[in-house]
């Protein structure tokens, strides 16, 4: 809409799309906080409200003639805010629905759910704002958040309140979050390792539209063409990470995962004009499998260890180090791309993932992934389980500052709001049905269709599934991600 409607120019759209993403690193930590101190299910509901009501301001202002830049900016900035609370809450409150016993395979659903909504979002968004024109799409695309809200409403699943007692100050609460990301030897590794892996992967997000336009002659229609196909291999991911992690483990599944990720990103570079352009859809299509693979495992290890009250708080800390990186990568890029030519920076990129591997080898998951551990049932702590039982309680046959990747811990039925976790598979469907609805979330119409402006709603984390655009929150090979 920006574009076509008020005709800014390239750097206004830029600080446009800023201003949104901008949110989760000026907020994001405080609320975490926040949400740790409320029930996750009216945020999430308030939080697709609010952004709803506020994209119905832009066709009514466009109706009467009053829409102007500065409103799309406000616009941006409470889009940004409300996704911010929305994602630290959708990613905190999968545990309390389906049990801890259960996290790979309710994020595996809501991740297949993710990628065909991201898929076929920005799609829906270009056609809509073609046929319906930009303000009528951004009113189709409000819609899709009250429909995510009808599902959320769904949801029947009776979460505790939290604890008032637990609350302190708002940056002793923000401390113990930070505190117990780093503190976590594995949770450290995997921030450390996604930022890394952000850093170099926002080089190639840089430089890969111009490497495949100038270097190689493409045209717009053909690049399209090519970074759409990698979106099956992005739901083929999803659909068979339970299985692959299960029969690896917690600690071959992120290491062997992200060696895949690397591997393929090193093919992205030998691509070229004719039959060499087959390089291209085999890296974006492996990329994009295990990039949301290795996403749905560490999520989910991170759930299964993290204590009910602090999920907010580790949540927002570990997309904070990471999403951090996405600026400074962008600007390295767009250095390297200057300074050595786009071909090269994608070298440059793909080595520099292969260093986000070393996090994770000379961490306790090395050790794990050495010896075969597996994570059949994660030792879960249960509902109501406080930090030091994060800490100190033993899990398995390779521990891990505590919660080994082994043999798992039984976790009584109370401990669990559903105990096997059956009626929360119910609601897990619900919640990713409200993700997957919003199609047309994905299309930023805000900027033009077809162009995502920020994170595609719903989404755990965010997967450009083109090459080189892996953006995903939890970071694998660049991802910036959920």
């Amino acid at each position: 809409m920006a574009i076509t409607t008020l005709d800014a120019t390239t750097f206004q759209v830029g600080l446009l799309v800023a201003v949104q993403s901008a949110a989760f690193l000026v907020i994001g930590l405080p609320a975490g906080a926040w949400c740790d101190r409320m029930r996750r299910r009216p945020v999430l509901i308030t939080s697709d409200l609010v952004r709803a009501a506020v994209l119905l301001t832009v066709p009514a202002a466009a109706l009467f003639d009053r829409l102007t830049l500065p409103h799309l900016y406000a616009v941006a900035i409470t889009l940004g805010v409300a996704t911010v609370f929305f994602d630290v809450s959708h990613q905190s409150y999968l545990p309390a629905l389906v049990g801890r016993e259960h996290l790979v395979d309710g994020n595996g659903k809501l991740e297949a759910s993710r990628t065909v909504a991201h898929a076929a979002g920005p799609a829906a968004g270009g056609y809509l704002v073609q046929w319906l024109g930009a303000p009528l799409a951004l009113a189709a695309d409000a819609l899709t958040y009250l429909w995510s809200v009808g599902w959320l409403a769904r949801i029947r699943t009776r979460e505790p309140a939290p604890d008032p007692a637990r609350r302190a100050p708002l940056r002793t609460e923000i401390a113990e979050g930070v505190r117990f990301v780093f503190r976590q030897r594995v949770l450290r590794a995997i921030a450390l390792s996604g930022a890394t892996g952000v850093l170099f992967g926002s080089v190639a997000q840089a430089v890969t539209l111009i490497f495949l336009v100038r270097d190689i002659g493409l045209s717009a229609g053909r690049v399209g063409l090519l970074m759409t196909i990698g979106s099956a291999g992005a739901v083929g991911g999803a659909l068979l990470t339970t299985r692959l992690s299960r029969r690896l483990g917690t600690g071959r599944s992120l290491i062997g995962f992200q060696v895949v990720v690397f591997a393929s990103r090193l093919l992205l570079p030998l691509t070229g004009p004719g039959w060499r352009q087959v390089f291209f859809v085999v890296a974006n299509t492996i990329v994009a499998a295990f990039v949301v693979a290795y996403n749905i495992v560490q999520v989910s290890y991170r759930q299964t260890i993290c204590p009910d009250h602090l999920l907010g708080r580790m949540n927002a800390t570990m997309r904070f180090i990471m999403w951090g990186m996405i600026p400074v990568g962008g600007v390295l890029g767009g250095v390297l791309g200057t300074a050595v030519g786009a071909r090269n920076a994608l070298w440059i990129s793909g080595a520099g993932i292969g260093l986000s591997i070393l996090w994770l080898v000379f961490s306790p998951l090395g050790p794990a992934a050495w010896h075969g551990a597996e994570l059949e049932q994660p030792g879960a702590l249960g509902q109501g389980a406080d930090a030091d039982q994060a800490e100190h309680v033993p899990v398995g046959r390779v521990p891990v500052d505590g919660v080994g990747l082994g043999e798992a811990v039984a976790v009584p039925a109370e401990q669990s709001e559903h105990g096997a976790g059956v009626p929360g598979q119910r609601d897990q469907v619900d919640i990713a049905a409200g993700g997957a609805d919003r199609l047309a979330g994905g299309g930023g119409v805000l900027v033009d269709g077809g162009q995502e402006a920020g994170v595609a709603q719903g989404g755990d984390e965010t997967v450009d599934t083109d090459a080189g655009h892996e953006l995903v929150e939890d970071g694998v090979g660049g991802e910036n991600p959920s």
